[in-house]
């Protein structure tokens, strides 16, 4: 058993991101979906049994958008590297990975402010797309759900971003899609518990003392993009 030198994307370390980075986030996350809710017909909104596939078709619509993004990072990474050598700029993206990763973690744990003006990035597409979005409300049907969380799936977010950032060192344009759609099934947890028992999983994403270990385990993540050698997800048979 020996450790592959060269880190390559692992979809287990973008579903966790995922999984912490939704529940930081649940407060925009839980406004988009409360949008979403309040447009529905009362009874919808009252039985939880027939919200679920309105939620669950706007977290498809929203995943697929995260997909897209993270096949659009591949083609980025692939241009990128090409004037490099021996996986050279591939090396170099993942130190700039591991940099934005690390400083995720600062500003989840609140030590950071200053990352969130990396969401400005974003914010002429989104300009465009989201006039299309609030065509879409009032939402009638489900593919009107799954077609308002493709548009949400591009609203400005840090967080993202760093997911992004992460796939982009992925080294094969299929594998930064599926980067992100791990990304993206990690974050359905919080998203889809806001839509159904908002109550507990916002007062959970408050908690600063909750937030500020999210925040060291993704600056933990960050260090085993730079240090390859020490990340035990690594570890393969030979």
């Amino acid at each position: 058993m020996v450790i592959d030198s060269t880190f390559q994307t692992s979809y287990l370390v973008a579903f966790i991101m995922g999984l912490f980075s939704s529940l930081h986030c649940v407060g925009m996350c839980g406004s988009i979906i409360g949008t979403l809710t309040l447009s529905l017909e009362p009874e919808i909104r009252e039985n939880k049994t027939r919200l679920l596939p309105f939620v669950f078709n706007y977290n498809l619509g929203r995943i697929l958008s995260y997909s897209i993004a993270g096949l659009l990072a591949g083609i980025i990474g692939s241009v990128l590297s090409l004037p490099f050598a021996n996986g050279e700029g591939y090396r170099v993206l993942q130190i700039m990975s591991a940099f934005i990763m690390a400083s995720a973690g600062l500003y989840i744990a609140g030590w950071f402010p200053g990352f969130a003006y990396i969401e400005k990035a974003g914010s002429n597409l989104w300009k465009l797309l989201e006039p299309f979005g609030r065509k879409i409300i009032p939402v009638k049907k489900l593919r009107h759900a799954f077609l308002f969380g493709m548009i949400w799936g591009w609203l400005p977010c840090g967080l993202v971003y760093t997911a992004l950032a992460l796939a982009i060192t992925s080294g094969d344009i299929v594998q930064s899609a599926l980067t992100m759609l791990s990304f993206g099934l990690g974050t359905l947890p919080a998203v889809v518990g806001v839509g159904v028992i908002g109550g507990m999983i916002s007062k959970l994403a408050r908690m600063n003392r909750f937030k500020q270990v999210i925040g060291i385990l993704l600056i933990i993540l960050a260090l085993f993009a730079a240090l390859p050698w020490l990340n035990p997800m690594r570890l393969q048979h030979i």
